[in-house]
């Protein structure tokens, strides 16, 4: 069983829908019971607080439910229970490496690294542009699931 972490600033937009874009790639190849997924933040300011509306809506538009989801931290255990953690952007990577301790074991990534196209995904908490942030969670959360598919070579970490 794979199990993937994915993690932002505060866990109530672009983790959360990676989290749920995941799952649904997963669900949608058969594939529920070889994965376990998850998302969680770096910062504690919206521990407990569900998905961030107009992200939850643009989930909505695509057919996938968001419910039930209460934002959490990344902690030290999660780099042990996790074998891949996947962040948002740069600053997202850094607080990462320091709640984790390091990455020892070439667990932690940023999402657009699985793709044609590294970089940050984009920040709709500043943005307002969710429909970005849909196609950059989109690509990352598809070629993350190609690699494990064997479509594309692994990543060097």
């Amino acid at each position: 069983m794979k199990k993937i972490l994915f993690v932002c600033h505060g866990n109530i937009c672009r983790s959360p829908m990676a989290e749920f874009v995941m799952k649904d790639l997963v669900q949608k190849a058969g594939l529920t019971d070889q994965f376990h997924i998850a998302s969680a933040a770096t910062s504690r300011e919206e521990i407990g607080n569900p998905v961030y509306p107009p992200a939850r809506r643009k989930l909505a538009e695509h057919g996938i439910s968001c419910a039930g989801h209460a934002a959490r931290q990344l902690t030290r255990q999660d780099y042990a229970d996790y074998d891949f953690l996947v962040g948002m952007d740069s600053a997202n990577l850094r607080d990462m490496h320091c709640i984790c301790g390091g990455d020892p074991d070439g667990k932690i990534s940023l999402l657009l690294d699985h793709t044609a196209r590294p970089g940050n995904v984009a920040d709709p908490w500043y943005t307002g542009d969710f429909q970005a942030t849909w196609l950059d969670v989109m690509a990352g959360c598809q070629g993350l699931l190609a690699e494990f598919a064997g479509d594309f070579p692994k990543r060097s970490v």
